[in-house]
């Protein structure tokens, strides 16, 4: 139980925690306006323009905090809050999305990495998630060699899951980087509104750290499991 505890329920504490913090930064700094006016668009436009960036399509899509950048596409996709906003949050969202189409064209090489990988999570996802569930189910019933398969089957989808998250995190925090120097050297913004923008990314950032601990406490809660089956099947 206490292993259960350090692998699993403090990561999933860890990742509410990240969600509230993310959560609490963006709804005070949506509420604090840019000096310029600019909104989130124009400043997503002005970034890649400034990088020689002019085939990425800007649109608004629904949601809350929907905001991303789909490199197949060329296509920056920005919430409706953050499109048209002016603020502090909006102008940080906009621009490190902005960031990411820079990644893309200058071919970043942990993006690129990262998008390889995009399909290989897609199939490994299920195994990591029904793998050690239906595995456990079955060692009564077809037999403990069967189980130990399915659980490193599990461990494997798990693996790739958790070296995805790794990835990300180089991924984002560059854009993130480039989003807050391009917003100050492009005028965008004063250098005394940017510890709002810094609070923003800064607690967006944190939410694909708990992502990382959490599955890597996954991976390894099964690969403790996986030891203990095949301990038993010796």
């Amino acid at each position: 139980m206490l292993i259960w505890f350090i692998l699993i329920g403090v990561p999933m504490l860890f990742g509410l925690y990240a969600q509230f913090r993310v959560s609490s930064a963006y709804n005070r700094n949506v509420q604090i306006p840019s000096r310029g006016g600019i909104t989130g668009a124009e400043a997503a436009e002005a970034v890649m323009r400034r990088a020689g960036i002019n085939d990425v399509e800007i649109v608004e899509v629904e949601g809350h905090l929907t905001d991303h950048y789909d490199p197949t596409h060329k296509r920056l996709a920005l919430s409706s809050d953050n499109y048209r906003g002016t603020s502090l949050a909006a102008l940080g969202v906009a621009a490190h999305e902005a960031g990411h189409a820079i990644q893309h064209k200058v071919g970043y090489s942990m993006m690129k990495f990262r998008q390889t990988m995009v399909p290989a999570v897609q199939i490994a996802a299920p195994f990591a998630t029904w793998g050690a569930m239906i595995g456990l189910l079955l060692l009564g019933y077809l037999g403990v060699k069967f189980g130990i398969v399915l659980l490193q089957l599990a461990v494997l989808g798990m693996g790739a899951i958790t070296l995805f998250h790794l990835v990300t995190l180089p991924v984002e925090f560059d854009a993130s980087r480039r989003a807050k120097v391009e917003l100050v050297n492009l005028g965008i913004l004063d250098a005394d509104e940017m510890p709002g923008v810094h609070e923003t990314l800064d607690a967006a950032a944190l939410t694909y750290v708990a992502a990382l601990v959490a599955s890597l406490g996954s991976l390894l809660h099964l690969l403790l499991i996986l030891g203990g089956v095949s301990r038993r099947d010796d």
